[in-house]
Parts: structure tokens; C-alpha cells; sequence
């Protein structure tokens, strides 16, 4: 076959996944099977497909729902549900909630071979590609990243341009614009769509555990490597590597990091075999790496190695007219979790949402309006739920929308929420809404004591 595709499988029988793949890889097709809708979400983290297949009946999660997960992960996957005797009301339901089409069991090789053909034919994109899997031109309007802002704008350029080159790509900007988002784009519309997408997160690795972590080991290279593991590098073979906060690595990674970049080879902890790596690297940060090299905590030859292209990533309160949008799209996604049926915000609420500088930029505004509709109980949010939500923007709500009140406000309840959990940051950074290391910026700007807190940020 000339045009092969890149296909998921998600079915708890044995038999059928089996059954499925030797049909499809006989018509040419690249096969990736799950036995479980989180197996699935897993490979769809790590992989692109041009095709799903989904069981409506999984053990124990519910098709409708792992439809709804893949369709936040890629709105514009292309599902097929697989139903069984009696569940053809339930398919014809998936198809309302975006799946493209249904097979019912027991199917053909055949039948098999015209929906897969069917559902291709009648996606919104065509693959342009003749390698097996490849959609070159997958989304190429960046719907993902939802914005009509001039300086988000400048930012999509960017990808469509950057994209399908394979040079190294350092993003900027504060904790919670969207830098992950970015570099998953990025490698969405590069020629390595159909290899792995695989993200390092340089905050959390141990020091220890870094190198491991990154080039693999061998068994009894250290205490407790009881098996061989690849690395991150070799995992992402062929694809693409990102490292989330790159500024967290220590300098004795970084020499290895720029020696791997370099001669794009790696070797395991414990052995010295040579191994050649093909991967593109996608670099975040949100500190600046010049001062961090002038204080000898970052190395230039690697600061230039990964600015090849640099892509600055504005904060939400610069981009104040994406608010709207944002809060649409996350509106409708939450709801549709929680199953209510939300039509928006009254003008005073969104107006308020608008006023506010969001200090946690778009994840601190995702995370807000996921609260806000699990406890809304109206079909219109008004400032009273924004009030009852109990954070910082419940005070900005009914406060002057100056930006040194707010940061004012902002301080004053930081500081209320981490007595209240006696310094612990992991639960005063959940209460807050806002991940862990924008907690620890939020603590050094306002100067707030870290505490004696068990749950310390490492340095």
C-alpha cells in the first residue's frame, strides 16, 4: 500500500487488538496497541496518530469518557468506536461527543480495510506524506493554541516557521504560558510527527538519578539498576526531546548535555558503547539564562548550542484579549467533564476574569475555571462564584483592579494559605491552584519565608 497510516488500537481483548493489527499492518499500516484507555492516553502523550480505534466497553473505564480524555489531548483526533452486541445507542452517542464513525463486532479484514479508508477520505486533513504514519501537514493553523493576540500571533508565525527545519528551539517565558504546549506543536508540524514526543522535566529529576535519566544504564551500574533502561535520548529516537526548565540542570549534566548535542551520541551509566542518537531538542525556561550564565550556573556553549531560534512566549496579562477565548475553551472542556451544562459568564464575570493580571499566567486561569465549574450551580457564572471560589481572584473581584493592590492581595493570601498548611508547599501550591515551582516564584518575588514545611522545593 502507498499511503500507510499511523493507527492506535484500544481494546481490552486480546483477540480483537491482535486480530486488528495483522489486518491492518498486512494494508500497509504502523500499529501501536492498548489494552486500556490509560494505556492509549500514554501512547497518545508520546506518539501521533492519524487513526484511533476504541472499544466503547473497557474494563475499567468507560469508552464515552476516554473519548472525551483523547479529544482534550488532540481535539482533532480522528476516532473510530469499536461497539459490540447492543451498544449501537452508546456508539451513535460517541459519534455526538466526536467520534467520526462506529465498527460493530464481529467486523471483516475487509470491513476494517474500507472504514480505515472511509475515515482517512473524510478527515479534515489529507496526509501528504508517503511514509507509513506521517500527516506533514497535521493542524497547520495551530487551533491548539487558542489566541487573537498580536503578540501570540507573532508566536504561531514562528512555529509554522521553525517547525519543519530541525533546528534547536529555546522557548522563554514565564511559568504557565504555554511553553509545553508550544514545543508539542512544534513537533506536531515537524517532518518527526510520526516518532516520539518525549518531555523531561528538570525540575523534578533527583540530581543523582539526572544522568540515568537522560543516557539509560546498565544493570548493576548502581545500586538498585537491577535491569537496563534506556535514556530519554533513546527513547525519543528519531523524534523529539524537550527539556522543561532546562535551567534546573547542574553544570556536570549540562557538559554531558552539550557533548550528546554535539556528536549526537550517548553512552549508557556503566558501559561505554557508543550509541548514535537522532533526536531534535526543544529547550523551556522561565529565568534568564544570560544572567544564570553570568553567575556560573549555566554554560555559554550550550546557552548558544540551544538558542538557535528563540521563541518568547508573552504572559496572559500581556494578552489580555485571548482571556475571553481561553475561558471558553476551558469552560466547555470542564463542563463537559463534569457533565453540567454551563453556557458562560455574566458581562460583570468575565469582566472581572479580564481585569485581573493572572500572575500564574494560563495554567493558573485553566485551573480556576476548572473549580469554578464543579461548584457553580447555576447555568451563567456571576462574581458571587467567583467570590465562593475562595481565591485570590474572589478579592480582586471586589478591589480596584490596580496592579500593586492585587500583587498586595496576591501576597497576603499566599502567605494566609501557607500558615494555614504549617509551610507545606505541594498543598498550598493545590490550594492555590498553580503548580509547584510557580509557588516557589511567587515566594521569592514577595519575599515570603519558605517555612519549615516536610514538603520542601529542591534548590
Amino acid at each position: 500500500m502507498k499511503d500507510g497510516y499511523n493507527i492506535l488500537v484500544i481494546d481490552d481483548d486480546a483477540f480483537m487488538r491482535d486480530a486488528c493489527a495483522q489486518a491492518l499492518t498486512k494494508n500497509g499500516h504502523a500499529v501501536h496497541l492498548a489494552d486500556s484507555g490509560r494505556e492509549g492516553l500514554a501512547l497518545l502523550e508520546r506518539f501521533s496518530f492519524d487513526l484511533i480505534f476504541l472499544d466503547l466497553y473497557l474494563p475499567k473505564e468507560d469508552g464515552l469518557f476516554v473519548l472525551a480524555e483523547i479529544k482534550d489531548v488532540d481535539p482533532d483526533a480522528v476516532v473510530v468506536m469499536i461497539s459490540g452486541h447492543g451498544s449501537i445507542e452508546k456508539a451513535v452517542q460517541a459519534i455526538k461527543l466526536g467520534a467520526l464513525d462506529f465498527i460493530a463486532k464481529p467486523f471483516t479484514p475487509e470491513e476494517l480495510r474500507q472504514l480505515v479508508k472511509r475515515a482517512m477520505k473524510n478527515r479534515r486533513l489529507p496526509v501528504t506524506d508517503n511514509r507509513p504514519g506521517y500527516s506533514a501537514e497535521a493542524r497547520p493553523d495551530n487551533k491548539q493554541i487558542i489566541s487573537q493576540s498580536p503578540g501570540m500571533a507573532k508566536v504561531k508565525e514562528m512555529i509554522s516557521m521553525v517547525a519543519p527545519t530541525d533546528s534547536t528551539v529555546l522557548l522563554q517565558g514565564e511559568s504557565g504560558t504555554g511553553k509545553g504546549l508550544v514545543a508539542r506543536r512544534l513537533h506536531e508540524l515537524s517532518k518527526r510527527r510520526r516518532f516520539p514526543f518525549i518531555s523531561v522535566d528538570c525540575g523534578s529529576l533527583v540530581k543523582t538519578l539526572f544522568e540515568s535519566e537522560l543516557f539509560g544504564h546498565v544493570k548493576g551500574a548502581f545500586t538498585g539498576a537491577d535491569t537496563t533502561q534506556e535514556g530519554k535520548f533513546q527513547l525519543a529516537q528519531g523524534g523529539t526531546l524537550f527539556f522543561d526548565e532546562i535551567s534546573n540542570i547542574s553544570l556536570d549534566i549540562q557538559a554531558k548535555l552539550l557533548k550528546a548535542v554535539e556528536e549526537k551520541i550517548v553512552s549508557k551509566v556503566g558501559d561505554h558503547k557508543i550509541i548514535k542518537v537522532n533526536v531534535r531538542i526543544i529547550s523551556a525556561t522561565n529565568r534568564n539564562l544570560q544572567e544564570a550564565i553570568s553567575k556560573g550556573l549555566f554554560r555559554e556553549d550550550l546557552f548558544y548550542r540551544l538558542n538557535v531560534v528563540s521563541i518568547y512566549l508573552p504572559p496572559l496579562r500581556e494578552r489580555k484579549e485571548d482571556i475571553p477565548l481561553l475561558v471558553d475553551h476551558f469552560l466547555s472542556r470542564s463542563a463537559r467533564k463534569q457533565g453540567k451544562q454551563i453556557e458562560g459568564f455574566s458581562s460583570e464575570a468575565m469582566k472581572a476574569l479580564t481585569a485581573y493580571s493572572w500572575p500564574g499566567n494560563v495554567r493558573e486561569l485553566e485551573n480556576t475555571i476548572e473549580r469554578l465549574s464543579i461548584f457553580v450551580q447555576d447555568r451563567t457564572i456571576s462574581t458571587e462564584d467567583l467570590i465562593y471560589s475562595n481565591t485570590v481572584l474572589s478579592k480582586a473581584v471586589q478591589a480596584e483592579p490596580e496592579p500593586v493592590r492585587l500583587e498586595e492581595l496576591e501576597r497576603e493570601h499566599i502567605v494566609k494559605i501557607m500558615t494555614s498548611v504549617n509551610g507545606n508547599k505541594t498543598k498550598a501550591a493545590e490550594m492555590l491552584g498553580i503548580d509547584r515551582k510557580t509557588l516557589r516564584t511567587k515566594l521569592k518575588r514577595y519575599e515570603i519565608p519558605l517555612g519549615d514545611g516536610s514538603d520542601d522545593f529542591p534548590a
